[in-house]
């Protein structure tokens, strides 16, 4: 027998490339996906009593197929796409696979898959919620309880962004030239949100959502294999394995949240640290430096100390100056900031944080707040520290993060 934990991994690892094969070969992604979905229902059901085929991927593939077919034919009104599915079938794989199938094919299907749940014209959100589905696997209801919306809700936005790449008539081939290299970023740049959202959750009781940071590193692992010479690729996944790695220490016994500084270095995971360390050494010198190898670079500096008081903190900010080069980002000044005042004094952060406080979008962030009121706390204004800490909390929605500024600026009276 095949234990359970083993059918799921195996199952999404197979997922995308048999939805993909299949959206390539009939077009219509709703249909597809509700086929797949069946598939692998009846892999979990029977698999680990029966075992797992030869060819699991080429297993669910045919069920799939069959489903698809069978969706088709219920539907009498639809007869001449029936037809038209009927052509493009051959026999031979409703019943079985062929002999020189061999597990892999179509692996490039996934990538393609991916370019399509992240197309420009859908939202943000959309993206995000339809690649955790059809690429990660997870079903609606997970998908909603992570991000703290009611499972009609996101199954109305998968829903919507199924019609809108049906009405769109989008195929599965995968974009060219500098199509690619912007579709690429935006696969990137939702892999990147969902993980942020998963490292610190944006609303909630809990701090963290492990479900989905785990689910972005294993689509990061995925997307690195399919683009083993894209160094970004390589940055996002170094990135998300440094930070990942500190998570085991982020919480206290309660839930409380741990700030950095004060953290038992001794609870990161130190093989999460190793490897993200070795990739981004291995992937700095290939190639232009990007935003995401910058930020691993970061994150593996904070991690190779052995110590808060050991942080090469004039590496840091000499790594932020060059992130603020690759574009205006407020969120990297503020980080800069905290830099600037660890090289050159908590005054210098401050006068940095002034400039951003201008910003409409930033200036009542809790994070800038936040910022403020630790930089206060370093210059020993303890009256402005706690007065920043109780304003930073009234404006962020995570419970764990109100709780823990709200004891800073009671510990400071």
């Amino acid at each position: 027998m095949t234990g359970p934990h083993e059918v799921e991994d195996l199952l999404r690892a197979c997922a995308p490339q048999v939805l993909g094969a299949l959206v390539r070969r009939y077009g219509d992604f709703d249909l597809c996906e509700d086929a797949v979905q069946e598939a692998l229902i009846a892999a979990a059901r029977q698999w680990p009593g029966e075992g797992v085929p030869d060819n699991a991927r080429g297993w669910l593939l045919t069920v799939a197929q069959r489903k698809y077919v069978d969706q088709v034919r219920s539907e009498a009104a639809r007869r001449r796409r029936e037809d038209a599915v009927a052509l493009a079938t051959p026999d031979a794989a409703l019943l079985a696979p062929a002999a020189d199938d061999a597990p892999g094919t179509d692996a490039d299907d996934s990538l393609s898959l991916l370019f399509l749940c992240c197309h420009p014209d859908l939202s943000p959100p959309s993206r995000i919620a339809l690649t955790l589905r059809a690429v990660g696997g997870l079903t609606t209801a997970q998908i909603a309880a992570a991000f703290l919306v009611p499972e009609a809700t996101m199954a109305q936005r998968i829903s919507r962004a199924k019609q809108t790449i049906k009405a769109g008539g989008w195929s599965l081939a995968p974009p060219e030239g500098a199509d690619r290299t912007a579709r690429l970023a935006e696969v990137r740049h939702v892999l990147y949100l969902v993980f942020n959202e998963g490292y610190t959750a944006s609303g909630g009781e809990a701090l963290t959502a492990p479900e989905l940071s785990t689910e972005a590193i294993r689509l990061a692992r995925m997307l690195h294999r399919l683009v083993p010479d894209d160094t970004e690729t390589a940055g996002l996944l170094a990135l998300m394995l440094l930070t990942d790695a500190r998570r085991p220490a982020r919480t206290g016994p309660h839930g409380e949240l741990v700030p950095l500084a004060e953290q038992d270095r001794g609870n990161w995971d130190g093989g999460l640290i190793a490897e993200g360390v070795e990739l981004i050494s291995r992937t700095l010198p290939r190639g232009r430096v990007g935003p995401y190898q910058l930020q691993a670079a970061i994150a593996a500096v904070h991690d190779e100390a052995g110590t808060a008081q050991a942080t090469d903190w004039p590496q840091i900010l000499a790594l932020y100056e060059l992130l603020e080069r690759t574009g205006p980002n407020p969120m990297v000044t503020l980080n800069r900031a905290v830099a600037v005042a660890m090289v050159h004094g908590p005054e210098a952060g401050l006068d940095l944080l002034d400039g951003l406080a201008a910003d409409r979008l930033l200036a009542r962030n809790h994070r800038l707040l936040a910022t403020r009121a630790h930089l206060l706390e370093l210059l020993g204004d303890e009256k402005g520290a706690a007065e920043a800490y109780r304003e930073a909390a009234r404006h962020t929605t995570s419970a764990p993060e109100r709780r823990h500024l709200t004891e800073r600026a009671r510990r400071l009276g």
